[in-house]
This record gives structure tokens, C-alpha cells and sequence, in this order.
């Protein structure tokens, strides 16, 4: 099983290889990764729980399913956002979650990185 620690390292590490992603820390002891000036993905603080924030377009009713989904908060709910949290024991499906973050950061960069047009032929 994967330690919180471990599965935020991967986690976080995953998130920050998307093209432009960084990573902030707006309120303290929370952690985001950003691209451009818009969140992507909700990385939690640290300690024994593991939560992450992100917002799915595709998978939204597969994750509101999910046992460890909550709502987002702040009414990011309404917008596609979902919290996936994780207590002390708890099985953490990392493999899941780097899809979402994919997901999220498919969405978010979309609307926060600006347009490139093509090179032009010839």
C-alpha cells in the first residue's frame, strides 16, 4: 500500500510535469499546482491525510461515485470540481488520480494558456 507521503510525492511530481505547471501556496500550508494563473489541481497540506482537488469534465459522475469523493466547497462543485480525500489507513488509488489530475489539467490549461496558432506552411 502507498504511505500519504509517498502517493503526494507521486502525486505532486506528476502534476508538475505538464507543460507550464508550477506550484503555489495561496493559503499557508496548502499546497496547488497551477498553470498559468488558474489551479488545476488541489494538493492538500501534509500530514496523514492525502486530499486532492480537481475538476472533471469526463469523469465527473464516475467520481461522484466514489466513497472517498466529497464536494469541492466553495461551490466549485458546480463547475465540475471534486475533492478525493484519504485518512491514515486508507487505500489511495494513485493511478486514478494521476488521471484525473491529466484530466483537470486538459481543462484548466485550456482556458489559461493562450491560444498558439500554427506556424505558417512554406
Amino acid at each position: 500500500m502507498t504511505t500519504p507521503s509517498a502517493a503526494r510525492k507521486q502525486l505532486r511530481a506528476h502534476a508538475l510535469k505538464h507543460p507550464e505547471a508550477w506550484v503555489d501556496e495561496p493559503w499557508p500550508g496548502d499546497h496547488v499546482v497551477k498553470v498559468g494563473k488558474k489551479i488545476f489541481v488541489f494538493l492538500g497540506g501534509e500530514g496523514s491525510d492525502v486530499s486532492v482537488g480537481v475538476k472533471l469534465p469526463r469523469s465527473l459522475l464516475f467520481a461522484r461515485a466514489q466513497k472517498f469523493v466529497t464536494k469541492m466547497g466553495y461551490g466549485m462543485d458546480k463547475s465540475g470540481w471534486v475533492a478525493a480525500r484519504f485518512g491514515k489507513g486508507d487505500a489511495i488509488p494513485v493511478k486514478l488520480l494521476l488521471s484525473w489530475i491529466d484530466e483537470s489539467y486538459e481543462t484548466v490549461a485550456a482556458t489559461a494558456l493562450p491560444k498558439r496558432r500554427p506556424a505558417p506552411r512554406g
